[in-house]
């Protein structure tokens, strides 16, 4: 009986001992050295992504420095699009089961985000060099010094706090440059949004653009939203003199509150932030779509 007791007791501290190389694998973050830099940044920062994604993350400021080239690849790759494509089908999938059983009433409505959710400033992005620069990304696998830049955040006027996804020596974002783009009116549809946006519609959904743009660029958001291929909105509602200040919870969140007020029945929101989500009231199914490039308040 002894002699099994102690058996047991060593087959214990075997696994135990086993369990926690597994769990030292999983759980620390792959140093540079363990299998090639390139290898071991494409590994963390792939998990970074997925942290952000799912809000982990938190109130993040900047993109780590090590993963600037992995973002810029995500976004202009296949994978952001098939991201993209998979949170439309599956907004779909609600859609028309919610809508086949009458659960929005009489004013069934869905509400978009616009930017990286309707339209997609990837050109305006891309010609800055989607924030990190071969300099950049060479000196941190050089010097491998700090994992994060610390890049102060840049303020919208509209009080929205966004950060670049910037590497070290990257200029951080430029609020004029790109309101000089906004004014341009000619960012792209995302593909998978604007069908969805056409589904949605062709089953008798009411359309609510919910932004944090101004105002004062109405008249731009409207002529990009037509060139891009969208029409018959219900309403574009844009921050007022009034919401400067507010987060975009806050901002959103009354904006929804007026919504149902009018007698809308919220079934769905899309955005790409989690403050295009949150906040009461909340619609009843919530879609985020993928942007690992900046975070908004």
């Amino acid at each position: 009986m002894r002699l099994l007791l102690v058996l047991v007791l060593a087959a214990a501290v075997v696994v135990n001992a086993a369990a926690e190389s597994v769990l030292r694998s999983v759980t620390d973050v792959p140093a540079a050295a363990s299998s090639g830099a390139a290898d071991a940044d494409a590994l963390f920062c792939d998990s970074w992504m997925l942290s952000v994604e799912t809000g982990n993350a938190g109130p993040w400021r900047q993109v780590p420095a090590r993963c600037g080239a992995s973002v810029r690849a995500y976004m202009d790759g296949e994978r952001y699009a098939s991201d993209s494509a998979v949170a439309a089908a599956e907004s779909l999938a609600f859609a028309s089961q919610a809508f086949a059983s009458g659960e929005g009433g009489a004013k069934p409505a869905w509400v978009f985000d616009v930017d990286e959710t309707l339209l997609s400033n990837a050109p305006y992005y891309a010609e800055s060099g989607w924030g990190a620069t071969q300099t950049s990304v060479e000196s941190h696998l050089s010097a491998q010094t700090s994992q994060y830049v610390d890049p102060s955040p840049a303020i919208r006027s509209h009080g929205e706090a966004i950060s670049s996804f910037l590497a070290p020596g990257v200029v951080e974002f430029n609020e004029t440059s790109f309101d000089a783009w906004v004014d341009v009116a000619k960012a792209p549809a995302l593909p998978s949004s604007l069908k969805l946006y056409n589904e949605l519609q062709g089953l008798g959904f009411h359309i609510i653009l919910l932004t944090g743009r101004s105002e004062s660029q109405r008249n731009a958001t409207e002529e990009n939203l037509l060139f891009a291929g969208y029409h018959s909105w219900e309403k574009l509602i844009l921050r007022q003199p009034s919401d400067i200040g507010k987060t975009a919870v806050q901002y959103k969140s009354e904006r929804r509150a007026v919504m149902e007020v009018e007698g809308f029945k919220i079934l769905g929101n899309s955005g790409d932030q989690w403050s295009d989500l949150i906040g009461l009231p909340v619609s009843t199914r919530s879609f985020k779509l993928p942007n690992p490039m900046y975070y908004i308040s």
